[in-house]
């Protein structure tokens, strides 16, 4: 029969029990008892009347042990609303007195009865007295404890049950309540007002005669997610000791190490099978279990969500849906987005030991071992020998491009989040740390000096992780890619659901492959500028920046274009038919100069330019702000000649890729535009071209024009600037930057004081800022869709990986979201959320 008071209920199957009452743990035992399985009596107390006995309010605890019959030992163990949020520590053997005791002599022997009593007084002196722990520490006799409990407190151990229990109720309340407590919640994501149930449990006695013990077993590995038995039992204990201990802790199954549970206790091991069973098909979940065999009877005492990796996760939710246990769509919103880049890397073994020298900013996923470099050239070096390495720059500049594609990892001093280094290595899938301020990098001396003090040289061995912004001293246990059968699955789930497409951001064969590797929809942003830092084209590219005459440019232009061609012609064959946008030239022309002395006398040498020339020519293209300076489509509309090499490099490879079985129909894209007349003349030049192109060779082709939105005035104008491009592409990285006034290479020097200050509520450069960036690119879509309704509209920016991100563009009526090739399952899968959870709303 239901006993049902107040302040607090007996769980039973119709009990009224919530989680946003009683919190997760109480919810979870009344579902193991509607399940029928062996659940000691338990009692559950409500958040508000726990918050109440914090107050000082005093339950009627007689009235509660009432419930478990007469003179009963209980345990109380903390229920908040996310078992993840955490809680006091469970306390036993409640109820344990001077009488209890000598009944428990009688029937279970001294030995069973001092011990009982001992750990409650221990307990109790520790968490609910707060008296020194050293003075209850270990294994003295009962008599020694409870003189020390007197001569603390000068009082005899209070030997009420109803008062016991009062005390551990008031302890736990204001254990909860206490700043300590309400802060590291915080930090697990709970929110300030977060509040605590308790719940009162019969005590199942894990000490005793025939086999008894306690335990924990779960039905899967949490770090693959692959089906095994695995856990602790400890015979003659209680509670989770067989975690804590090794003396008596058995194997769980069959072993020819030792014994086991299943040999000892043989019945109550099916039992627990049969129970993970049970969980897995009924509470639709994997479920580490926690038990009590008190004289070869199973005691079920609670059940939590077995604690897993993403790989485990993805694996876990995906093995379910093919069961049938949950759905497809359930699987796919089991799966935070951002988990799938571990999935996709080489990640470090949480298993294993980590020793640290340096902690920065996790700016592109997975992990790596090699020998320290301090230069692309030495990376290069190391890549031409097959030896793996780390380069470590105080930041990469574009030329250090070569040296990171043969680089297995990388770390820099500086940098944010869309730092050049951060950017380039995600879209090669190389791990990477920025903003690592607290190492001392002397490249020149080939040394590197830790905050500690220690001094690592050029070829010790290091790890960089990725994931979690570490780089860890020597090579250390790698678990492998988990791009499997299961991950695949997941994504064609989520890519059933419709939704936004998904392209990728790839510069080269390799990133177009990956990109196609991961189910692309296409690429929708091809930098062209990162084609040119290959060493015969660097040379020729500076040619064309040290050319006077228009003239001598187009003659260094004609030697571009065959490799630009060639560039384009195998990423059109990879595509296979998918859309290709291309971004004509972006960059200011100081990028490709060199900035040391050595760099300068070999350009020279290259160009067979005296040194002082070179180093004018050099001086005169520096600008004091060039990132808003001589770049993107100015460069255009002053020379002209270089967008024009670029377009007929896309035509003539459009027809040969046509000649060879692939009909494309490419995207040029028109960078930094602000103003509509830009558009105007380069849309004039790349048409001219077409019709060159066409005139020339007899072929015909489809091409289509577009602009990329990285400038506030071009956003606000895109009602003028769509009306004569078939696409527009928010580049978020610049605008944001140019929103902010922010420069995206220096802001993570304070952007981490600022979001812990709350100036911004997060990173605008990894997370896109909705009431900024975010309402220039409403107004963007709306004038632009006012003036076209055709025009297609993307984002190509970091921001298109961004889980948050995708979710607020899905609802602005963007066609694509564009990321690195290594981030488009994570584009792929918040897709799926934001489509499932707009479903939800509009059915609710």
């Amino acid at each position: 029969m239901l006993r049902e008071m107040a302040e607090f209920h007996e769980i039973t199957q119709t009990a009224p029990i919530t989680v946003a009452e009683h919190g997760g743990r109480a919810k979870c035992l009344q579902r193991l008892v509607r399940l029928d399985l062996p659940v000691p009596q338990t009692v559950a107390i409500s958040f508000d009347t726990v918050h109440q006995i914090a107050a000082g309010h005093r339950l009627d605890t007689d009235a509660l042990l009432a419930v478990f019959g007469e003179a009963p030992l209980v345990s109380v163990r903390p229920s908040s609303e996310d078992p993840d949020w955490g809680g006091p520590g469970a306390i036993l053997n409640i109820g344990m007195n001077d009488d209890r005791h000598a009944e428990l002599v009688k029937t279970q022997g001294q030995d069973v009865a001092d011990r009982l009593y001992r750990r409650f007084v221990q307990t109790f002196a520790i968490h609910v007295a707060r008296l020194d722990p050293d003075m209850f520490d270990g294994q003295k006799p009962l008599a020694e404890v409870l003189d020390a409990y007197e001569d603390e407190t000068d009082e005899a151990f209070p030997q009420d049950p109803g008062y016991q229990l009062h005390m551990v109720l008031r302890s736990m309340a204001r254990a909860w309540e206490g700043t300590t407590a309400r802060l590291l919640r915080q930090a697990k994501g709970a929110p300030a007002d977060a509040g605590l149930g308790l719940i009162v449990q019969r005590m199942a006695f894990g000490i005793g005669a025939e086999e008894s013990g306690s335990g924990v077993i779960q039905f899967v590995d949490p770090t693959t997610g692959l089906p095994q038995i695995t856990g602790r039992y400890m015979s003659q204990s209680q509670g989770r000791d067989a975690l804590a201990g090794d003396g008596g802790v058995l194997y769980l199954t069959r072993d020819p190490r030792g014994p086991s549970l299943e040999e000892q206790c043989d019945t109550a091991f099916k039992e627990l099978i049969e129970a993970g069973k049970v969980c897995r098909t009924k509470l639709r979940e994997e479920m580490q279990i926690e038990f009590t065999i008190e004289a070869g009877h199973l005691h079920i005492l609670d059940a939590v969500r077995v604690q897993r990796s993403s790989r485990a996760s993805v694996r876990i939710a995906v093995e379910l849906a093919r069961e049938g246990v949950i759905s497809k769509e359930e699987a796919l919103l089991r799966i935070e987005p951002r988990a799938l880049s571990e999935l996709m890397h080489s990640q470090v073994d949480p298993r294993g030991k980590r020793d640290r020298f340096a902690r920065g900013i996790a700016a592109s996923p997975g992990a790596a071992s090699g020998k320290l470099v301090f230069s692309s050239a030495a990376a290069q070096a190391s890549a031409a020998r097959d030896e793996a390495c780390v380069l470590v720059r105080q930041e990469t500049q574009p030329e250090d491009i070569r040296g990171m594609h043969a680089a297995n990892a990388v770390l820099t001093v500086r940098g944010g989040v869309t730092s050049h280094a951060a950017v380039i290595a995600r879209g090669l899938g190389l791990p990477c740390v920025v903003g690592a301020s607290d190492i001392t990098l002397r490249s020149r001396d080939g040394v590197l000096v830790t905050a500690d003090g220690r001094t690592l040289n050029e070829g010790d061995l290091v790890t960089i992780d990725g994931g979690t912004g570490e780089a860890l001293m020597g090579e250390v246990e790698m678990l492998p890619p988990a791009v499997d059968d299961c991950f695949s699955a997941l994504l064609s789930w989520a890519e059933e659901l419709g939704g936004m497409k998904v392209r990728a951001n790839a510069d080269t064969p390799d990133d177009a492959r990956t990109a196609r590797r991961f189910g692309a929809d296409g690429i929708g942003l091809c930098r062209t500028e990162h084609m040119f830092f290959e060493g015969d084209r660097l040379t020729v590219m500076r040619e064309t920046i040290f050319a006077d005459e228009e003239t001598d440019r187009r003659a260094a232009l004609d030697q571009l274009l065959p490799m630009q061609r060639e560039d384009f012609v195998r990423l059109f064959q990879i595509m296979e038919g998918l859309p290709v946008c291309i971004r004509l030239f972006d960059p200011p022309l100081h990028e490709f100069m060199p900035r040391d002395r050595s760099g300068i006398r070999a350009m020279a040498e290259a160009l067979d330019l005296p040194i002082s020339q070179v180093t004018r020519r050099i001086e005169a293209l520096s600008e004091f702000n060039p990132m808003l300076g001589m770049r993107g489509v100015r460069l255009g509309v002053l020379f002209p000649e270089i967008y024009e090499m670029q377009a007929r490099a896309i035509f003539e490879a459009t027809i040969e890729a046509g000649e060879r079985g692939r009909l494309v129909e490419p995207e040029i894209m028109i960078p930094l535009v602000s103003a509509m007349r830009e558009v105007e003349l380069v849309k004039n030049s790349v048409d001219a071209i077409a019709v060159a192109v066409h005139n020339q060779t007899g072929a015909e082709f489809k091409y289509k024009l577009g602009v990329m939105v990285e400038t506030p005035r071009a956003a606000l104008r895109a009602g003028d600037i769509a009306s004569h491009a078939a696409f527009l592409s928010f580049g978020t990285n610049d605008l944001t930057q140019m929103t902010y006034g922010l420069s995206r290479d220096d802001a993570g020097r304070f952007m981490g004081a600022y979001v812990q200050q709350g100036v911004y509520p997060e990173d605008p450069f990894h997370t896109l800022d909705l009431d900024g960036v975010g309402e220039l690119l409403l107004i963007g879509v709306q004038r632009a869709r006012e003036a076209q309704k055709d025009v297609v509209i993307s984002i190509c920016g970091e921001h298109g990986g961004n889980p948050e991100s995708i979710a607020f563009c899905q609802d602005a009526g963007v066609d694509y979201v564009s990321c690195s090739p290594f981030r488009v399952p994570i584009a792929r899968l918040a897709i799926a959320h934001a489509v499932l959870r707009k479903a939800h709303g509009a059915a609710a």
